[in-house]
């Protein structure tokens, strides 16, 4: 192993290095709401040479509980071909996490982009889940890019925001 004092004196640590790194935990993940219609079946099933249109939405919720937060990643979709639904579903996966040693001007990106990027994986199983026990071929949403969904809802927001 090297050593990158060549054997001489450790430097002294900064004060940065003495501070404890920044940690993000999940202490909790659930299903905290969850529907799924098939309101056309049998006739929804059978097979179609139009491919369906798809329209999925996603939202991010934040609440502090005590010491720690709850994140709520809500995700809306249906398939239709043409007027006929085929099917819809809305799923409200919740998480609760514990942030540490994160400065404050970054705990809402921590919680906006971070906490969802770690439920999103388990969201979208339950989703492709859901459809393949419906009679469809799964669903498998893409990934979603939390970063420019933040953005965009910063955007919103200063838009909002009377002028002083």
């Amino acid at each position: 192993m090297a050593n990158p004092t060549n054997g001489g004196p450790q430097p002294a640590p900064t004060d940065d290095q003495q501070a404890a790194p920044p940690q993000l935990n999940v202490l909790a993940q659930y299903v905290k709401d969850f529907s799924f219609e098939n309101p056309n079946a049998p006739r929804s099933l059978q097979p179609s040479n139009q491919q369906p249109q798809i329209n999925i939405q996603i939202n991010v919720n934040a609440a502090p509980l005590q010491s720690d937060f709850e994140i709520e990643l809500k995700i809306e979709g249906k398939a239709e071909i043409g007027t006929t639904l085929l099917f819809a579903f809305d799923l409200v996966y919740g998480g609760v996490f514990r942030i540490q040693n994160v400065p404050d001007e970054s705990i809402h990106p921590v919680l906006m982009i971070e906490c969802p990027r770690l439920l999103f994986p388990f969201s979208r199983e339950i989703i492709a889940t859901a459809v393949r026990n419906g009679g469809f071929p799964p669903l498998y949403i893409d990934p979603v890019d939390f970063v420019s969904l933040y953005r965009q809802k910063m955007a919103e927001q200063a838009q909002q925001q009377p002028a002083s």
